[in-house]
């Protein structure tokens, strides 16, 4: 495949901690001047000298270059920088929606984000509050079956409990639309599901 300088890259710290998602652009300009080093799936780590050498896997994003193709590192780590930037989430229907995975929270179907509503746990019209805590993702076909019952008076189950993003997991929110099996040891015990593109 080739999605070239737009693919999504996992950028670690020195202490190999999520730091946030960026573009491949980014990702190889911080390689090819020696801030960063990339990954392969085995968690070998390359410079940019000798990642370009590699082979093109099937299933790499690639970019094409006079000298041949180049793979596109799905993760990198950066050389120097240790720390974890904090950052505060924004309660809105699309992170809500990121949060639980596009996945309705009681049957656990994926429909169209177009067939995906929001649904407040504690209905307002009972004092429910527009709160993480308070909303989940949910197709229409549950949310209005639930209307104005609480879950446990209906009989459903939640998937999990909603929570506020803690500043770890807020680092991973965002619009990438692909998670690599290669993240997820890096992400491992983050609620959320998808990662944070730095602003282009």
């Amino acid at each position: 495949m080739s999605i070239g300088l737009q693919a999504q890259v996992l950028v670690l710290n020195r202490n190999f901690q999520p730091v946030r998602v960026t573009r491949a652009r980014s990702a190889f300009v911080m390689m090819y001047v020696g801030n960063a080093r990339a990954l392969d799936s085995s968690f070998e780590a390359y410079d940019w000298q000798h990642w370009c050498s590699l082979t093109v896997q099937a299933d790499d994003d690639f970019i094409g270059t006079l000298h041949g193709p180049i793979r596109v590192p799905r993760i990198v780590v950066l050389n120097t920088y240790s720390r974890v930037p904090r950052a505060a989430v924004r309660l809105s229907r699309r992170n809500i929606f990121l949060r639980d995975g596009y996945r309705c929270q009681y049957c656990a179907q994926t429909p169209k984000v177009t067939d995906l509503n929001l649904d407040h746990v504690l209905p307002r019209s009972r004092g429910g509050k527009n709160s993480w805590d308070n909303l989940v993702t949910s197709c229409r076909a549950c949310n209005l079956y639930k209307g104005r019952y609480t879950p446990q008076e209906i009989g459903m189950r939640l998937l999990r409990e909603p929570v506020r993003p803690t500043w770890t997991a807020a680092a991973q929110l965002g619009a990438a639309p692909r998670r690599f099996a290669e993240w997820e040891p890096f992400l491992s015990g983050v609620t959320l599901q998808e990662a944070l593109p730095e602003a282009s």
